[in-house]
């Protein structure tokens, strides 16, 4: 058997698959976290291993994890998790839709004429350096006590080995890896007053990067096996759904929402905000468009009407409606794709004495749909090929939101059996693959797509309709955005 942990912003998911690559037990354990001013978000590290060793203990209870073979680590990308000399941690963990660094991206990109060329992105607050920039300038006892910068999964993998090891999908999120030579660029780390001591070392995702010590061996009743590279959590996802070659892709409905889509080299166009950034296999990279909001969007909206999302969902079945006048922009927490816009904020739009709780639920699930066109049109942009699409993650167990955003893209797209594990899947996966040590070209056996639940067709005839209020949408967000802004 072989374990995949899964990092979540919301939790952490472990993932067995047995020797034929099946899903054999899934266990969860919850996260919190704190947003102590506006524009921060932000973790405790100690929480992770906490939940890691709880769903350990919940695995133990339904399978012999002696039997386990070897682990592969996914997590949410970008956070900055900064060790002491001595291996201590120094503060919370700066998260992925922290928005608090929008300046200093500026001062990055001021400060490195050729940034955007050197990492192939636009520099963004959400990414890992702008956090550094600002610990610098905000806590600069705690940026000079700063040995180590690692990201969330690589602090799983420093508790469960005690090395410092990264892997190039999430290492391109950072901002200071070179993704088009897989290596740390000295020009970027010197931007933010780092050098190659700070970071940790690099391997490919399939790669072995690390053996349990004897701290882990004992707090999870496991033997000294292997701990594989890993991912970021969406080129785990991508390995989970069998996305690995050229033109293949996904869309994501997780806490935010992505658009993935493997290319054979690395292509940048940061002037679209398009990210692009290493598969986690070698000789792969991928291009990607990401929303901060989009099934959080509705976890937000249940909360406040005191019920859970599929009371949501089912309210909005049994009302009939498929149209409605209201819009909302769901930018919880900024938004990245298109805008790189730290200050955007979400709204409902067009309400009258009409308006009832099923509009606005229609509203959130039509706004997240809008944000993908959003993002796919800079993919577009991008040259990104857009060939064979599926669809995973919590929010695309909803058939209707599935169909709203093939109505909206105007294209097909396929739900597969499974998405919603994919990249903890996919950590388990690269886990087999790290074991068997197997060559890129024969990767694809490791890595098929799991069986298609569902083929969404476009309804042509909702086209119209999509369009108009896809150009609503846009508009809106034009038109308010500057009011956001602080003064």
């Amino acid at each position: 058997m072989y374990l995949g942990l899964d990092l979540g912003t919301s939790g952490l998911k472990a993932v067995v698959i047995d020797n034929n690559g099946d899903v054999v037990a899934t266990e969860t354990e919850a996260l919190d976290t704190q947003s102590p001013y506006p524009l921060w978000v932000e973790q405790e590290p100690e929480s992770w291993w906490q939940a890691l060793v709880a769903v350990l203990q919940r695995l133990s209870a339904t399978l012999n994890v002696s039997e386990i073979r070897s682990i592969g680590l996914a997590g949410h990308m970008h956070g900055a998790v900064l060790l002491d000399a001595d291996g201590q941690v120094l503060r919370s963990c700066i998260l992925w839709n922290d928005g608090r660094s929008f300046a200093e991206c500026g001062q990055l990109e001021a400060a490195l004429p050729d940034f955007r060329e050197r990492s192939g992105n636009i520099a963004m607050p959400g990414f890992t350096a702008p956090k550094l920039l600002w610990v610098a300038g905000h806590e600069p006892d705690i940026f000079r006590r700063t040995a180590k910068v690692l990201l969330p999964k690589d602090y799983l993998r420093y508790r469960l080995t005690g090395d410092f090891i990264s892997e190039m999908s999430d290492a391109a999120g950072t901002l200071w890896l070179n993704p088009a030579k897989r290596d740390w660029d000295d020009a970027l780390l010197n931007a933010t007053g780092l050098n190659r001591e700070h970071m940790p070392r690099l391997i490919e995702g399939s790669q072995i990067g690390g053996t349990l010590n004897r701290e882990a061996t004992e707090a999870l009743n496991m033997a000294p096996i292997p701990v594989v590279g890993g991912a970021g959590d969406n080129a785990a996802g991508a390995i989970g759904v069998g996305v690995t070659e050229p033109g293949q892709g996904f869309i994501s409905l997780g806490t935010s929402g992505v658009y993935f889509v493997v290319s054979e080299a690395h292509k940048a166009a940061p002037e679209q905000t398009v990210h692009a950034f290493c598969h986690c296999l070698p000789g792969r990279w991928h291009q990607m468009s990401v929303m901060l909001s989009a099934a959080s969007s509705l976890d937000w909206w249940a909360r406040l009407q005191g019920t859970d999302v599929a009371g949501l969902l089912k309210e909005l079945d049994d009302s009939g409606q498929t149209e409605t006048e209201v819009t909302f922009l769901p930018y919880l927490t900024g938004e990245r794709t298109p805008h790189n816009d730290a200050y955007a904020r979400a709204q409902f739009f067009g309400m009258s004495a009409r308006t009832r709780r099923p509009d606005l639920t229609l509203a959130i699930l039509e706004g997240v749909a809008f944000s993908i066109a959003d993002g796919e049109a800079a993919l577009r942009e991008a040259d990104a090929p857009l060939n064979d699409i599926s669809l995973i993650g919590g929010g695309a167990r909803s058939e209707r939101w599935r169909q709203i955003i093939a109505d909206v893209l105007q294209r097909p797209l396929h739900f597969r059996a499974g998405g919603e594990v994919g990249p903890g899947l996919g950590a388990a996966r690269l886990a087999r693959i790290g074991l068997a040590g197997d060559d890129v070209d024969s990767l694809k056996r490791h890595c098929p797509p799991p069986a298609i639940v569902q083929t969404h067709q476009p309804d042509h005839a909702r086209a119209v309709y999509y369009r108009e209020r896809l150009a609503l949408y846009r508009d809106l967000y034009q038109r308010t955005s500057s009011l956001n802004h602080p003064k």
